[in-house]
C-alpha cells in the first residue's frame, strides 16, 4: 500500500514539474513575442500556442490591450499630424494679409504729411509687423519641416569657402547691427557632408540669433572636433577623416544678466533668454536642429565665460 502511494506521490510530481516546465516556456515565449511586438511599434498580436484555459485568457486579455495600444497610438499620430498641418495651414494664410499690411505700411511711410509722433507709431508697426511675419514663416518652416520624411542627397561641401561666402553676403547686416565679426577659418579647404540649400539656411538662422543677443561682437569658426572626445582642436593635414568630424561654431558674447539654460536651447517651446524677448516665436534654434537630424549632423551648446557658443557638426 505504502509503495503504491509513493508510486502515485512520484507521478504527480512528475506531472506537477512537467506542468511547470511547459507553463516556464511559455511565459518565455509571451515574453518573446512581447518584444517583438514592441519592436513593431505595436503593431502586432501575440502569435503563440498555448495549452492552459487561463494563460489562454491572459493571452487574449494582452491583446486586446495591444489593440487598445494600437488604436490610441493611431490617434495620438493622427491628433499630431493634424496640428501640424493646421499650423501650416495658419502660417500659410497669414502670410498673405501680412504682406499687405507690410505694403500699406511702406506706402503710408512715404507720406510727407506724418507728424513725428504718427513717424514713431508707424515705426514700431513695421517693426511688430516684421517681427510676426518672421514667427509666420518659422512656424511654416517648422511644420513643413517636422512632417517631410523624404531624404536629403548629401554632397560634398568646401565649408571653409561656404562660411567665407556667407560672412560676405550678410556683411550689411552685421556692419548694420553695429557687430565685429571675428573669423577663424582654416587656409586649406575643408569639405563636409551636407546639403548647401540646408547648412544656408542653419547659418542664416544662428546668425539671427546673434543679431539678436550678441553685444558687440561674434565669431565664426571651422573647427575639427574628435568622434571619441568633444575636446575642440586645430585642423592638420595628418587628420584621420573617420576620427573627426567638422564642426561649425558661431559664438557671441552676451549680457551679464542673461539667463540661457543651454540644456533646452534647441526645444521647441524654449524661448531664449526671456528677460530680452525678441518678439519671435523662438523657433529659430529647433529648426536648426530639425535641418541637422535631416542631413545626420549634431548639434550643441555651451557657455563659456561670457560667450554662448553654438557648434554645428557634420561628417568629413
Amino acid at each position: 500500500m505504502i509503495i503504491i502511494v509513493c508510486i502515485v506521490l512520484v507521478i504527480i510530481c512528475i506531472i506537477l514539474l512537467v506542468y511547470i516546465y511547459a507553463m516556464r516556456r511559455q511565459a518565455r515565449g509571451i515574453k518573446t513575442e512581447l518584444k517583438e511586438t514592441r519592436r513593431t511599434s505595436y503593431n502586432r498580436q501575440l502569435k503563440i500556442a498555448l495549452f492552459d484555459k487561463d494563460v489562454n485568457e491572459l493571452a487574449a486579455e494582452i491583446n486586446r490591450n495591444l489593440d487598445h495600444q494600437k488604436a490610441m497610438k493611431l490617434e495620438a499620430e493622427q491628433n499630431k499630424n493634424n496640428l501640424k498641418q493646421s499650423i501650416s495651414d495658419i502660417a500659410h494664410d497669414l502670410r498673405t494679409p501680412l504682406t499687405v499690411v507690410k505694403g500699406n505700411l511702406q506706402m503710408l511711410e512715404r507720406e510727407e504729411t506724418l507728424s513725428e509722433r504718427g513717424r514713431e507709431y508707424l515705426r514700431i508697426s513695421m517693426e511688430r509687423t516684421d517681427s510676426l511675419r518672421e514667427m509666420v514663416d518659422d512656424f511654416f518652416e517648422m511644420s513643413v519641416l517636422e512632417s517631410d520624411a523624404e531624404a536629403v542627397d548629401l554632397k560634398r561641401i568646401d565649408a571653409t569657402a561656404f562660411l567665407m561666402q556667407f560672412v560676405i553676403d550678410n556683411e550689411a547686416v552685421i556692419r548694420d547691427r553695429g557687430l565685429t565679426p571675428k573669423i577663424d577659418l582654416p587656409e586649406k579647404s575643408i569639405f563636409i557632408k551636407a546639403d548647401e540649400m540646408l547648412l544656408r539656411r542653419m547659418c542664416n538662422n544662428l546668425l539671427n540669433n546673434v543679431l539678436k543677443y550678441a553685444e558687440d561682437e561674434f565669431e565664426v569658426a571651422l573647427r575639427c572636433t574628435p568622434v571619441f572626445d568633444q575636446e575642440k582642436v586645430h585642423i592638420t593635414s595628418d587628420m584621420n577623416d573617420k576620427d573627426y568630424r567638422v564642426s561649425i561654431v558661431f559664438s557671441n558674447n552676451i549680457a551679464a544678466d542673461s539667463t540661457f539654460d543651454v540644456a533646452q536651447l534647441f526645444d521647441r517651446t524654449y524661448r531664449g533668454d526671456k528677460a530680452r524677448p525678441s518678439g519671435g516665436a523662438g523657433l529659430g534654434l529647433y529648426i536648426v536642429k530639425l535641418l541637422a537630424d535631416k542631413q545626420g549632423a549634431q548639434v550643441a551648446a555651451e557657455i563659456k565665460e561670457d560667450m554662448l557658443v553654438i557648434s554645428m557638426s557634420f561628417e568629413k
